[in-house]
């Protein structure tokens, strides 16, 4: 190992427990205030988890030319959103950076740059979640970009660099949905027979190990593309199955298609 190594490998060495990997449908920011199944699912799951070093998140709403890791020591909240309340408008989630993480996944992604970024927060693909599962902000966050000029196969790649986070403490969340089309939500606990066949067709590829089934979806043709109008919000699913290893159990905690056309569905590995 060089010498340039050592700071980040022995801030983070091999464990003897190895984390599990979540992916989370997070749907509208206003899971982040309000009560209901999901948000009880995720403040659950929080207290379940055995407690991560680190967390890395591959949030949709963070997309750029290039992949990007945010490097700040104290990253800021992101309200990128609009219409909302203003509770949720004030809402902050002051969790600390971490540099050293960053530059250790630098070290793990050899195929491509990951560039370092400091203006980047956190977004609330990743903060209205984990303000339910770490309410304190007291675990360390970074986020992974989503590089918007590649398509699915390079993402599920990529995420297969990441796989020794899991036995360094790290918690790898993909924050998104799988079916996610805004044109068509309306407002009401409802769902298109198109949206609920989609997610379906993605949770019996998951069960079944079919992972390329899932990175190549358009195969669904119409209804794919009805489900997955824009790659942001599905693409997090894609880095968290690129970490299952071979004896990883897969729990669904949460399953509803809601609003027509927004699946809620997420998943724990291991």
């Amino acid at each position: 190992m060089a010498s340039d190594d050592m700071p980040e490998s022995a801030e983070f060495p091999d464990l003897d427990q190895k984390m599990p990997v979540l992916f989370i449908g997070h749907g509208t920011p206003m899971n982040a205030i309000e009560d209901n199944a999901f948000s009880r699912a995720w403040a659950e799951l929080g207290r379940q988890l055995p407690r991560p070093k680190a967390i890395v998140c591959i949030s949709a709403h963070w997309e750029t030319g290039g992949t990007r890791v945010t490097v700040a020591e104290r990253p800021h909240t992101i309200h990128d959103f609009y219409g909302f309340p203003e509770p949720l408008k004030k809402m902050q989630y002051p969790a600390p950076g971490s540099p050293a993480l960053a530059k250790f996944i630098n070290k793990l992604v050899t195929k491509v740059r990951v560039a370092p970024d400091v203006d980047w927060g956190l977004d609330h693909g990743a903060w209205s979640v984990l303000y339910r599962m770490y309410p304190d902000a007291d675990v360390p966050v970074i986020q992974l970009s989503l590089d918007c000029t590649k398509g699915a196969p390079f993402h599920y790649e990529l995420g297969k660099a990441l796989r020794p986070l899991r036995r360094k403490g790290v918690l790898v969340v993909g924050s998104g949905n799988i079916v996610h089309n805004l044109s068509t939500v309306v407002l009401e606990d409802t769902a298109f027979d198109w949206a609920v066949a989609f997610d379906r067709f993605v949770k019996e590829a998951i069960v079944a190990g079919k992972h390329s089934d899932v990175v190549y979806y358009q195969q669904l043709g119409e209804t794919a593309a009805k489900a997955v109008p824009t790659n942001e919000h599905y693409l997090p699913l894609l880095y968290v199955l690129a970490l299952r290893e071979k004896h990883d159990e897969v729990e669904f905690f949460t399953e509803q298609v809601t609003l027509g056309s927004i699946s809620m569905r997420s998943l724990r590995l291991g």
